[in-house]
């Protein structure tokens, strides 16, 4: 019963939050769509905001695993990395949880609910996944093995959260700057050929 409870909290916040968005959507809402009193939520959630993590990492589970299927790893690096960017983007977008990533008033409080939270640990299957394909890629020759696979790591997640900055580097550069960014990356990471 108490798990049912919190299910239904659950999936009436995912509603709101899906049609009105983050700062509009409020504890008292919640509990009356799920036909409870506003006080039942605390049982369950701190706050809005802890809710609304859960609802968001979930969210950004399910992308991430649907990113990484189908993919054909034995392809081109690049062309792969540049395809799950790509699903990436799209996939948060479309979504109107994940969307609430590039509100920079709900962005400040997500980051600290992840630092707090470890909410990255959920999606740490990703990371690793991907982490031991581009060292196979580095150890077959496909992609220089000459940088840290952490980094370039991080050359691709810099890529994903850049659009949050797009105010302070300037609008006008947008979408250009990611485009020439992708392929100054892609060519970065190309393995000299022996003839260099």
């Amino acid at each position: 019963m108490m798990a049912d409870k919190k299910a239904e909290i659950y999936r009436c916040g995912k509603t709101l939050f899906s049609e009105q968005g983050f700062k509009k959507t409020n504890v008292s809402q919640i509990t009356e769509m799920a036909g409870m009193a506003t006080g039942t939520f605390y049982l369950y959630y701190q706050s809005k905001e802890a809710l609304f993590m859960d609802i968001y990492m979930d969210e950004n589970e399910k992308l991430k695993r649907a990113n990484m299927e189908g993919l054909d790893v034995d392809g081109d690096p690049l062309a792969v990395i540049q395809e799950v960017m790509q699903r990436n983007t799209v996939g948060m977008k479309a979504n109107p949880i994940l969307r609430e990533w590039y509100n920079k008033d709900v962005f400040s409080k997500i980051e600290k609910k992840f630092k707090e939270q470890k909410g990255l640990e959920r999606v740490d299957f990703v990371y690793d996944t991907f982490f031991q394909i581009i060292r196979k890629w580095q150890a077959d020759g496909k992609m220089r093995d000459d940088m840290d696979t952490g980094m370039i790591m991080a050359l691709f997640a810099s890529m994903i959260v850049i659009d949050l900055h797009k105010e302070e580097i300037g609008v006008q550069y947008f979408p250009e700057i990611q485009d020439i960014l992708v392929q100054f990356i892609r060519d970065g990471l190309r393995r000299p050929s022996d003839g260099e």
